[in-house]
């Protein structure tokens, strides 16, 4: 995923709440969010732990609060991972610098959701859709966990009744579940698990294909509004910005 040199006082901002324990004040809050989107996999949360349908239990920090942005996109706590707010709707302005919300990604919470791919869990519940059949007819494989094939089954049916000047950017697609790690942290991409998609590249613009140029972005956000009602994030939302980029992740709207 991407950088762009944007800055401002919402930096100034961010600096001071992951360098201090007031970054979780609200983290009750924040795990209601995490237990609420995930109903099917998590039952509860206390102060300490995520429960698990299954009665395991998950910490919610490693304690380390004053972790660096790198640090956290490398070793995300679960409050790690809730931290950055998403902003849903329309982009005023690019985002600021390390603004990039959805990002951090605890490794063990979504290998426990969806299975790990290299030892071929994530497989098993990979199932097949068709991607805007009007338009283009491609199949993509994508996870049937937490309904994110029934959740891109109706994306995909909205994009195709959107006029050719809109949908042109949804297809073809550039792929879904890839057994890979992202480029810049190492760790498992949601890709990874069959939650992500990638759209057309023809449109499409990633900070590592132009890693000192500023933030661009070409996908209309009538596309983006129909991922996002459906509990998918958009990487054109990250200062490290992947506009192609698409992945289920409700706990942080």
């Amino acid at each position: 995923m991407r950088n762009a040199p944007f800055c401002s006082g919402l930096l100034i901002a961010a600096i001071v709440i992951v360098g201090a324990p007031a970054a979780y004040a609200d983290e009750k809050a924040a795990l209601d969010r995490l237990v609420r989107a995930y109903p099917d996999q998590l039952a509860t949360h206390d102060d300490r732990v995520v429960v698990w349908r299954d009665g395991t239990t998950m910490p919610v920090s490693d304690g380390m609060p004053d972790k660096s942005f790198d640090e956290r996109l490398r070793n995300a706590s679960l409050l790690d991972q809730l931290l950055l707010p998403y902003p849903k709707g329309p982009l005023a302005i690019p985002p600021s610098l390390q603004d990039d919300p959805g990002r951090f990604r605890n490794e063990v919470f979504f290998d426990k959701m969806y299975g790990n791919c290299e030892k071929d869990e994530v497989q098993k519940h990979l199932v097949t859709i068709a991607w805007l059949p009007k338009s283009w007819g491609g199949h993509l494989k994508v996870t049937e966990i937490n309904g994110v094939a029934t959740k891109l089954q109706a994306i995909s049916a909205e994009l195709d009744a959107l006029p050719l000047p809109l949908r042109k950017y949804a297809f073809p697609s550039a792929g879904t579940f890839n057994c890979r790690s992202v480029k810049d942290t190492g760790k498992r991409s949601m890709h990874a698990y069959g939650a992500a998609i990638d759209l057309n590249i023809a449109f499409s613009d990633y900070w590592l294909w132009r890693p000192h140029a500023a933030y661009r972005n070409r996908i209309p956000y009538e596309i983006v509004a129909i991922f996002e009602r459906h509990g998918f994030i958009w990487g054109g939302k990250w200062s490290h910005y992947d506009t192609m980029h698409f992945e289920y992740r409700p706990e942080l709207f």
